[in-house]
């Protein structure tokens, strides 16, 4: 109930957003580890307390200008209480927790607008003395918070987004079923991405092992202990991801004829392969499936000493489809600037990148102007052609 009421609370979300540690309970807001100077004159830590109207599962105006202090008495830099600021210093136990050394008193002309507001320059005052003591000295911690919606698919809160003012942008990713089928190079970037997102489950396939030259094109950094178990690629991924979402299923299988049907019900599949006849049928049954992709080919080779080539997005979707054939390889041993296997880590986060961005184009988190549903990107031109739009 705290931190739904939070999400919903504008005032309170800002105080999260800005790195306070708040949280509700017993129908009170508290604000912790709030710095303050003790009777020692050494800064100490405490939390602020103030009664919480509520309407429903939104704050309305603070009902009193009045906040409660747990923790010592707060002096100024010299250790002498701030008498202008206390107005009690009977000691008083709040429940839940919560016994208050002393309550302030600060009262702005027309009142707290909002709970922010009201923490923040209560909280200013005491930072402002702390600060003289130690000059880093701040109520914003930046805590970690736990998820409490159960219909989000992550561990703890993202912040990231209410910080920025997208939760409303995100919605348009939050039902998608997404499967990311090859989990090599470009397939765990991809995953990388994709876990950041609100989308509502995510689908790994993948049938090979976690081997040594993979931790040298992949995300994050493989622990030799890790590297020696040689786990599953997608039990891998699903664990470490698992860290920071609830909703990744592993299938340890390479997708062609015999799994096809795996794929059912997804409403996005990013295909990361370089094996042509199985592509080919995972191709030709997403597309009677009428189900959206995106296909990535990193074509690499050196050219007196130095390595040039390509990166294509190749993109189907409900607007555009019949360009397929004629721009994706289905041959084992693909012609052409695809015909080496080079891959190096930041060609893979990018062709990953560039997919990620591809489907969240498609589903109107970005705008998408020119609608492309091919492009190249040239490594040594540093420059994208775009093709086949719908």
């Amino acid at each position: 109930m705290s931190q739904q009421l939070i999400s919903r609370s504008p005032d309170l979300l800002r105080l999260q957003n800005a790195g306070y540690a708040v949280r509700v309970t017993g129908g009170m807001v508290v604000i912790d580890a709030v710095p303050y100077v003790a009777t020692d004159g050494s800064v100490q830590r405490g939390s602020l307390v103030s009664e919480l109207t509520v309407a429903g599962d939104t704050t309305q105006r603070p009902s009193t200008h009045v906040a409660s202090f747990v923790g010592g008495i707060p002096c100024d830099q010299h250790g002498a209480p701030l008498s202008k600021l206390i107005n009690s210093t009977r000691q008083r136990d709040l429940g839940h927790g919560l016994v208050a050394a002393c309550t302030f008193s600060s009262k702005p002309p027309k009142g707290y607008d909002d709970y922010e507001h009201k923490m923040v320059t209560y909280i200013s005052i005491l930072e402002g003395f702390a600060r003289v003591v130690e000059a880093d000295a701040t109520a914003r911690t930046f805590p970690v918070v736990a998820q409490a919606d159960q219909s989000s698919p992550f561990v703890y809160v993202d912040t990231a987004s209410s910080r920025a003012g997208i939760n409303t942008i995100n919605s348009h990713l939050a039902n998608q079923r997404v499967a990311i089928v090859g989990l090599g190079g470009t397939g765990a970037y991809v995953l990388d991405l994709v876990s950041k997102t609100p989308a509502a489950g995510v689908h790994l396939f993948d049938g090979d092992r976690l081997l040594q030259h993979n931790a040298f094109r992949a995300p994050g950094a493989i622990s030799l202990e890790q590297l020696e178990a040689a786990p599953t690629k997608v039990d891998f991924y699903a664990r470490t991801y698992g860290e920071m979402r609830t909703d990744i299923t592993a299938h340890s299988v390479f997708v062609d004829a015999s799994t096809l049907d795996l794929l059912d019900g997804m409403d996005f599949v990013f295909l990361a392969i370089d094996a042509g006849q199985a592509k080919k049928e995972i191709v030709e049954y997403l597309l009677r499936s009428g189900i959206a992709f995106v296909d990535t080919g990193i074509g690499v080779y050196e050219v007196d000493g130095r390595l040039a080539g390509t990166i294509r997005t190749t993109t189907a979707s409900s607007e555009k489809s019949d360009h397929i054939e004629g721009r994706i390889s289905f041959s084992d041993m693909p012609a052409g600037d695809y015909s080496t296997n080079i891959q190096i880590a930041d060609l893979n986060a990018l062709a990953a990148s560039l997919a990620v961005v591809r489907w969240k184009r498609l589903s109107g988190f970005y705008n998408d102007l020119d609608r492309e549903h091919h492009s190249v990107y040239d490594i040594d031109g540093n420059t994208v052609t775009n093709a086949e739009h719908s």
